[in-house]
């Protein structure tokens, strides 16, 4: 996986071979677009396979490290939001080892990359951050519509490796 992969073939190949999976979204509600995680993942629920658990970690993805570690997951995928220098609801799909300066919108205690290397450690699971441009992060309810546009079509790649 390269930090320039299409999101769409890079998620894929990534999630080949994939055993237990968790997806965590991750983001924070009234901060418009920093929504974009927690939206996806619930966007998701109830149209999953069993080996796929999905969390809404908000913005404390650290407060769900003993659920992960549980589920004994090959895989764990985060989504957020994060500010790229691309157009708002572009979408990468990163290796959070090869991620050293990418500031997560969210108002995360535990800096991402730190958790990420703590969740591999324990876990032994492939990681990947999947990571979504804002275009809006004002206190405020709702995506804006390119973020949006970008959480639907995530949900719809997701669902599309699961069948």
């Amino acid at each position: 996986m390269s930090e320039n992969a299409s999101f769409e073939g890079g998620l894929k190949e990534w999630l080949s071979g994939a055993g237990s999976m968790v997806i965590a979204g991750i983001g924070n509600e009234i901060r418009r677009d920093d929504f974009v995680g927690v939206k996806i993942v619930r966007d998701l629920e109830g149209k999953v396979p069993q080996n796929v658990h999905l969390i809404e970690c908000e913005t404390v993805p650290e407060s769900f490290m003993d659920e992960i570690i549980q589920y004994k997951p090959t895989h764990v995928l985060l989504i957020d939001a994060a500010i790229l220098g691309l157009k708002p609801g572009e979408v990468q799909l990163f290796d959070p080892c090869k991620v050293l300066n990418v500031p997560p919108i969210s108002t995360h205690s535990l800096p991402v990359r730190v958790f990420c290397d703590y969740v591999k450690e324990l876990t032994k699971a492939k990681i990947a951050l999947l990571l979504v441009e804002p275009g809006d992060t004002d206190f405020g309810e709702g995506l804006s519509g390119a973020v949006a546009a970008a959480a639907g079509r995530v949900v719809l790649v997701l669902l599309g490796v699961f069948v």
